[in-house]
């Protein structure tokens, strides 16, 4: 995978949701399994992406896995009828006319906690209406999933009309490039937490995939009917063996499923969860063929950011199975129509609690012992609002930074990095541009005074905790009173299954 800004080589149809899940089975699972030392080279060159600055590969880290539900290859070009067909995804003359688009129906937001030996996602329901970090080709509201799709279409008409010497080549790479970065800031935004790494990939890569695993196990609670938009069906109930197709319309059905887009999610973690089994159990990783096959798959239709190191991830991962990976879907307030469009109403501060309570979960003990603080004034609430709080943990509580940037996001500051640095004897508050009057309010709740820094971004503040660090004490609260992880309602609860196979619609 080209790393240096170029066009990446053509990696095929980008298609409708479900398709994101090989992303996490060619270039995650793949990797968390472990490989042989003569594979090294085939996961370093999967990569890409310019469009974030990279977090850590080792350690405590936030993964965003998106998709696309465009018809075309990722220079525009339609792709021919023969792939649209086998793909369910309607006629070149349809796409030629409008049919489809670049938005990402599939958003799964993935944290490793340190050790990798546990990991929690929350799926992001496609039709959410949200608010945009800024304007995306005029707009500043609109579906979460449309965010990639305007972004892009905003900077290609720049480019066009700034650079007409531009290659279409070029001009789609950068437009796809303003995409990722406008669908990560979109998720951050609206979760409070930052994210450290992405990967990307689309539908005939997820054929592909299940092609060379020869298919996959999935259990339904009931029977299907045909569903003649995903071509899905099934006769039984039960545990069943999918072929390469059926597994592509199993995660691609929403329509016939009592709560539509939801139950879909539900689907795609479970398909996920029995990749991971199949990798583990069936041989896969044992078979040098099927191992070369799966490397090419990744290298050729995943996109994922360039300062992610895999191999280094993989020395942390080797410890998770589908067992230790529990997922979530982020809950709706309900259904309206905006504009126009159905769409889910959403509530994005309880988002950002329940998000921030299960990725960083406060200690008890802390907790219990803060004391009140004095409440924000109204001045000092927008300050809080365009200021993003990173947090480095140098003292000798685990899980600190964690617990103190949940409590910077209930006093409303922007949720940034969160991981652990080396060793300090005294807590430490730096600040960037902008950020001075914010950074002095935080600093007084650790009882020491801020200082400017040029390395610091503009508008963020870095706490550097100290073996001296307690939790801030604004809107702390017990885990135990934490707001909890609807289980009820169209989002419905966890998915997950001791033996990695969940039943599911």
């Amino acid at each position: 995978m080209n790393r240096t800004g170029s066009p990446p080589p053509l990696w095929g149809a980008a298609g409708k949701a479900g398709y994101v899940l090989s992303c996490l089975a060619a270039a995650l699972v793949l990797v968390i399994s472990g490989f042989s030392y003569f594979v090294v080279k085939d996961v370093s060159d999967i990569g890409g992406s310019h469009a974030i600055n990279s977090g850590p590969s080792i350690g405590a880290q936030n993964i965003l896995i998106m998709g696309l539900e465009s018809r075309t290859y990722w220079n525009g070009n339609i792709l021919p009828n023969n792939i649209l067909n086998a793909l369910h995804a309607g006629s070149a003359q349809g796409v030629a006319n409008g049919v489809g688009g670049n938005a990402t129906n599939t958003l799964i937001l993935i944290h490793i906690p340190a050790g990798g030996k546990k990991a929690v996602g929350f799926s992001i329901p496609r039709d959410d209406w949200v608010t945009y970090p800024t304007a995306y080709d005029g707009e500043t509201q609109g579906k979460i999933d449309q965010a990639y799709g305007l972004a892009m279409a905003a900077e290609e008409d720049t480019l066009r009309t700034q650079n007409p010497n531009l290659s279409q080549d070029q001009i789609a790479f950068q437009g796809n490039e303003a995409g990722r970065a406008a669908t990560v800031a979109t998720v951050e935004q609206l979760t409070g937490v930052h994210i450290d790494h992405f990967a990307e990939v689309n539908l005939d890569g997820f054929y592909e995939l299940a092609s060379v695993l020869g298919g996959v196990e999935v259990c339904l609670i009931h029977p299907v009917r045909y569903d003649p938009n995903s071509g899905f069906y099934a006769h039984k109930a039960g545990l069943q063996h999918l072929n390469a197709a059926m597994a592509l319309a199993f995660v691609r059905q929403r329509d016939g499923l009592a709560n539509g887009d939801l139950d879909r999610t539900h689907r795609q973690q479970a398909f996920l969860d029995s990749v991971m089994q199949s990798l583990r159990t069936d041989g896969v990783l044992s078979d040098l063929t099927k191992i070369d096959s799966l490397l090419s798959i990744a290298k050729q239709y995943v996109i994922t950011d360039s300062g992610w190191d895999l191999l280094d991830f993989a020395s942390q991962m080797r410890a998770l199975t589908s067992g230790n990976l529990v997922f979530h879907t982020l809950p709706i307030v309900g259904y309206e129509t905006i504009d126009g469009q159905d769409a889910n109403q959403v509530n994005p501060t309880y988002i950002k609690e329940i998000v921030q309570n299960t990725f960083y979960p406060p200690a008890a003990s802390s907790a219990s012992s803060a004391s009140p603080s004095p409440k924000p004034t109204a001045e000092s609430s927008a300050d809080a609002a365009k200021t993003t709080v990173d947090v480095f943990n140098g003292g000798n509580t685990a899980g600190l930074a964690g617990e103190v940037s949940t409590a910077l996001v209930k006093q409303g500051y922007q949720a940034g990095q969160i991981s652990d640095t080396n060793a300090l004897s005294t807590t430490e508050v730096l600040y960037g541009a902008g950020a001075s009057t914010s950074a002095s309010t935080i600093a007084s709740e650790f009882s020491v005074t801020a200082t400017a820094s040029s390395t610091v971004a503009a508008g963020h503040v870095e706490v550097m905790l100290g073996a001296d660090a307690a939790l801030p004490t604004t809107s702390a609260t017990p885990s135990s009173s934490a707001v909890a992880i609807p289980t009820t309602g169209a989002q419905g609860g966890a998915v997950t299954a001791e033996d990695g196979i969940p039943c599911v619609d």
